[in-house]
């Protein structure tokens, strides 16, 4: 506990699943947390589950423009950012035949662009040393069918642990990644995917928790991963390794 005590933080997506409890225990380790969603729903949960002392902020994660909104109400609430966990994100499944341009467009600049920019926006307050943590996925590994612009998207986000870590770390500024498989969260229910065909491919035979990628989260973004850089951890109980 305690292990973030003091640091400043943004979740984006931070309003349920993985993103929601990351926050949570963020909290824990006595961290100051705000976190992003887009509806209204989701984001009245959240501050009932996290109590009155979290920042929320409604904010599009592929508008640019909404991205430097994000960084200027960070700045002036919390006056600097020690921690970024960028976890905002979308997984459309398609085959190929069915994708249009719009679609596509809207997974990249969910996934991709809006991050980037997020991240350019807010180096003017980003502390000495900070941390930056990119929620990615093992489909940037895998060839699973219908997963092409979501593993593209993801794929790009994770060259960002290695290239902005390349470019940012002079300034004390660490970039990692953590790539979940199948975890428990709202978003395999969306899909309405069966589960067990998804067990099926996991060696550990199970779907993952939000918990497990929350202290993988917590564990880079804490000063025990100052020598943690460029790095992305897997956790997805050996379905892309094994």
């Amino acid at each position: 506990m305690n292990r973030l005590q003091g640091k400043r933080a943004l979740i984006t997506g931070g309003t349920t699943g993985i993103g929601l409890e990351t926050a949570r225990r963020f909290l824990q380790e006595g961290a100051r947390v705000a976190i992003t969603g887009t509806r209204s729903e989701t984001l009245d949960s959240a501050r009932k589950t996290l109590g009155g002392d979290v920042l929320i902020v409604a904010s599009d994660a592929g508008d640019v423009v909404a991205q430097q909104s994000l960084a200027k109400a960070i700045g002036q609430a919390f006056g600097g950012l020690d921690i970024l966990v960028v976890n905002a994100g979308i997984a459309d499944l398609r085959p190929l035949e069915s994708w249009d341009e719009v679609a596509f467009d809207r997974s990249l600049a969910i996934n991709f662009k809006g991050p980037f920019f997020l991240i350019q926006a807010l180096l003017p307050i980003f502390a000495a040393s900070a941390a930056i943590v990119l929620t990615t996925s093992i489909n940037a590994h895998i060839g699973m069918p219908t997963s092409s612009v979501y593993a593209a998207s993801k794929a790009a986000l994770l060259s960002l642990a290695k290239t902005f870590s390349g470019e940012l770390l002079a300034r004390g500024i660490r970039v990692n990644a953590v790539s979940p498989g199948p975890i428990a969260t709202p978003l395999h229910d969306k899909h309405g995917m069966p589960k067990d065909a998804i067990v099926a491919q996991v060696p550990s035979r199970r779907f993952g928790d939000a918990a497990e990628v929350a202290q993988a989260i917590v564990f880079l973004a804490s000063d025990e991963a100052a020598f943690t850089v460029g790095s992305e951890l897997v956790i997805d109980g050996g379905m892309s390794t094994l």
